[in-house]
């Protein structure tokens, strides 16, 4: 039995950017892969930032006000609930160096163990993979063909289902499942782009001799027809 990869896409949003000014998580989110293939499995949360108050600017960014960040449960309520889900497998996140010192931040004032799973750093990976060029999430959809419409503002989940789509394009896009996996459910892998470089076996469709003789029909009947035009 050939093992399946378990890959978790992961992002937060915080309430700034200082770790050492104190700023904390308000949103973390993951989402499943097998084979380099959404499950459709995830893990979201809000996440009360205890006495932080989010400033103007990041609110502008990720849309959490302070009101609706204070019913959420602490990082301490949803610590065990997370790591449950990412267990100790390959950790995929775009920036990996801020999100991974917030959290283990967290988990460190939660009196947990510090995250030790292997990480993929999509930043590094799009500028080994491209050579060049921005590598921020919104350009890389961008390039991809991604629809990013729906981006806003900010939103952890929403991110991860971006990056998604990214992250299987760095690794060789929908054909590289044909690779990692030959029993991988494609058809599972829906990001709002157009499929490019798939190789697909086509159906074969039976057309009986009376639809056949319609279609010569309806022919005959156009005027001027454009692929006559250079005969």
């Amino acid at each position: 039995m050939i093992n399946k990869k378990r890959e978790i896409i992961l992002d937060t949003e915080t309430t700034g950017l200082s770790l050492e000014g104190g700023d904390r998580i308000i949103e973390i989110a993951c989402l499943e892969l097998i084979d380099c293939v959404p499950t459709g499995k995830s893990f979201q949360t809000y996440i009360k930032p205890e006495d932080k108050i989010v400033g103007e600017d990041a609110i502008k960014i990720h849309g959490l006000t302070n009101s609706f960040l204070k019913t959420q449960p602490p990082f301490k309520d949803i610590a065990k609930d997370f790591i449950k889900f990412i267990k100790d497998d390959v950790l995929i996140i775009h920036n990996a160096s801020f999100d991974l010192s917030f959290i283990n931040n967290e988990l460190k004032m939660c009196l947990l163990n510090p995250i030790k799973n292997e990480v993929v750093d999509t930043v590094v990976l799009a500028k080994k993979v491209l050579g060049g060029g921005p590598v921020n999430l919104n350009a890389l959809c961008k390039r991809y063909e991604i629809d990013i419409s729906k981006r806003k503002i900010h939103g952890a989940l929403l991110d991860c289902n971006l990056l998604a789509g990214v992250y299987i394009e760095l690794r060789g896009g929908r054909q590289a499942d044909l690779v990692f996996s030959s029993s991988s459910p494609l058809d599972q892998y829906k990001d709002n782009k157009t499929a490019h470089n798939k190789t697909r076996e086509i159906e074969k469709i039976d057309i009986k001799p009376e639809e056949i003789d319609t279609h010569k029909k309806m022919l005959k009947n156009i005027k001027n027809p454009l692929w006559e035009a250079n005969k």
